[in-house]
């Protein structure tokens, strides 16, 4: 009985590292996740989920770490780190299939978000906009660019949406 419990322990394992990857598609859950990835996680928890092949990047103040299908291909999704914990996590470059839980997609019209999420807070980035939804725990974001969705956040409260 032990064997088998071992055997399919070890099948377990390996199945979880065999779908580990940095992510093709995504769903923002909000206040809960994104891509599969909660606040408060660990690195290693992030990378069980999306495997071990990140960026980091060089010229951000907090720890950022970038997970990309392509390597030097800025499509994919990243999460920033304080004190070892995920305080954001977000997507990069409005990569294709990423959703929320309520099917808005990424590429589709402000309008679209508007009607989906209507009352959420619009707050002016850096050449972007940002639409939240804050909570207790958490802001869900929706990242606007040129009158389209571009991408996604899922930021601790108290943090800038802006990423």
């Amino acid at each position: 009985m032990r064997t088998i419990a071992t055997i399919a322990a070890a099948f377990l394992a390996s199945a979880v590292a065999a779908s580990a990857g940095p992510p093709d598609r995504g769903v923002l859950v909000p206040g809960v996740s994104l891509g599969g990835v909660g606040l408060g996680w660990t690195r290693a928890q992030v990378e069980a989920v999306w495997g071990r092949a990140e960026g980091r990047c060089r010229s951000c103040r907090r720890e950022t770490l970038y997970f990309n299908r392509y390597a030097f291909r800025p499509q994919g999704a990243g999460v920033e780190l304080v004190r070892g914990r995920v305080a954001a996590v977000f997507t990069l470059w409005a990569p294709p299939g990423w959703s929320t839980a309520q099917g808005l997609r990424i590429g589709e019209p402000l309008l679209r978000l508007e009607a989906t999420y209507p009352g959420w807070q619009h707050v002016r980035c850096s050449g972007y906009a940002a639409y939240a939804l804050t909570g207790a725990k958490a802001s869900s974001v929706v990242y606007v660019s040129d009158g389209e969705v571009w991408g996604f956040g899922l930021v601790r409260s108290g943090r800038s949406i802006c990423i």
